[in-house]
């Protein structure tokens, strides 16, 4: 028998401590419901409410295909990295980037998948503290038109005062029920906007024609379409994150109950987006408002209703991309930085970044704007094609197989969006860019 290594035997129970510790790994008992949930929350955002002015942008043909294809391709991806997640015996890769390293090596996995990953969260996450700010200053103006206004910065301050509460949640498992709360909003306010468009019937001096009026406005805003449609699919940044909270045994891989969720989550999706956006476009045709909401003027208690369901949701979804946020943070600190894993530095973490992304929304209150800039970039690669990338490095199918197929041709897909939406965008941003006004 040969003799311990007692400094190995120490390592390994450090990363125990520390995978006990951490938000991600800290609580592994989840059931396959929760994965629906933290699912839908993570992949239904408000962008949900601007896909009628995307289908307005791209035209019905194209429209339908963009969603649809869409909605198959990062069905196909998430399943990839549901079935990675424990491709090696006896490993789970909890965290998108472990995935990264084992597939691309430890130095350029890091580097693939870090500043993509973190671009993704963090600029959620600022968009969300504008949508919740927004949709709060909309339920004031809404319910009192006679009232002083208020400026947004101050309504971003009320929706962040929540998450400075929430994010001080330990894990995922810990904010299920927030999530379940969000996932059912979503699904609420999909559902007002379109059948509350169903009701108003379509207009009378309603048409589909494109909605520039040169053609090089219309190819442009077709591009800058493609990565609104990008971002309504994007939750798998926090795929694996929400995968290990799942139990997992030889015998009952936490594959089973987490694609079970993933179904019931994408069935939503779907049940989210398509009517959406093909009633709010069939509705209003070409002159639909790139918030749904707005088109909707009455009735206006609805619309209010409506604006609310969308905070309670933007709180959910705000705490699931910012946990696997804090979970980074927290343990370059403990690993790389030889803190102490205490309560303290939890706070004054949390509470950072909290802040952090508070300062950027007030500050840029047009990010929105910006998004589809950077979703372009970050966005489709680790939605569209990186689990493509990373399958083909780690299962190697044989040439000119299926699987070989398909995945090129999500990688194809994939890139072309990473290429032509950020044109789009950006011709957006310097036509807009006379608008934007800083802390307003």
């Amino acid at each position: 028998m040969e003799p311990q290594n007692p400094e190995k035997e120490e390592v390994s129970k450090n990363v125990k401590n520390l995978d006990d510790w951490l938000p991600i790994t800290k609580s592994r008992n989840a059931k396959w419901w929760y994965s629906a949930f933290h699912n839908v929350t993570a992949m239904v955002g408000a962008g949900v409410l601007g896909l009628p002015y995307a289908m307005s942008q791209l035209g019905w043909g194209p429209g339908v295909a963009v969603m649809v294809l869409s909605w198959i391709i990062t069905l196909y991806t998430l399943w990839q990295m549901v079935e990675m997640h424990e491709i090696v015996p006896g490993k789970r890769f909890d965290r998108y980037h472990e995935l990264g390293q084992h597939a691309f090596g430890e130095k350029l996995g890091l580097w693939i998948v870090v500043p993509q990953q973190l671009m993704v969260e963090i600029g959620v996450n600022i968009v969300y503290m504008i949508t919740g700010g927004n949709s709060l200053k909309k339920i004031h103006d809404i319910s009192c038109p006679g009232c002083k206004s208020i400026k947004t910065t101050y309504f971003i301050m009320i929706f962040a005062s929540v998450q400075f509460v929430l994010s001080h949640l330990p894990s995922f498992n810990s904010i299920t029920g927030i999530s379940f709360a969000a996932a059912a909003m979503s699904l609420s306010y999909s559902t007002i906007a379109w059948v509350a468009s169903a009701n108003k019937g379509v207009q009378p001096d309603v048409q589909y024609g494109p909605r520039a009026s040169t053609t090089t406005g219309s190819v442009f805003s077709f591009f800058s379409a493609l990565g609104d449609v990008a971002f309504a699919y994007a939750g798998h940044n926090v795929v694996l994150e929400i995968q290990a909270s799942i139990p997992s045994t030889p015998e009952k891989p936490s594959k089973k109950p987490m694609w079970k969720g993933v179904i019931v989550a994408y069935i939503v999706v779907a049940l989210c987006y398509f009517p959406v956006s093909m009633v709010g476009y069939r509705v209003f045709g070409k002159d639909v408002e790139d918030n749904i909401l707005i088109s909707l003027e009455k009735p206006k208690w609805l619309i209010a209703t409506a604006n609310m369901f969308v905070v309670i949701h933007v709180i959910g979804s705000y705490q699931i991309f910012a946990m696997p946020v804090f979970d980074m943070i927290e343990s370059f600190f403990i690993m790389k930085m030889n803190f102490k894993p205490t309560k303290f530095l939890r706070f004054l973490i949390r509470n950072g970044y909290v802040a952090l992304t508070m300062f950027l929304a007030i500050t840029f209150p047009f990010f929105g704007g910006l998004l589809s800039f950077f979703g372009g970039f970050a966005f489709a690669p680790t939605t569209y094609y990186l689990p493509c990338i990373m399958w083909l490095a780690i299962c190697k199918p044989k040439r000119f197989s299926l699987s070989w197929f398909t995945n090129w041709f999500c990688i194809i897909v994939g890139v072309t969006l990473m290429i032509l939406a950020p044109i789009g965008a950006l011709r957006q941003i310097i036509l807009q860019a006379k608008e934007y006004k800083f802390y307003s």
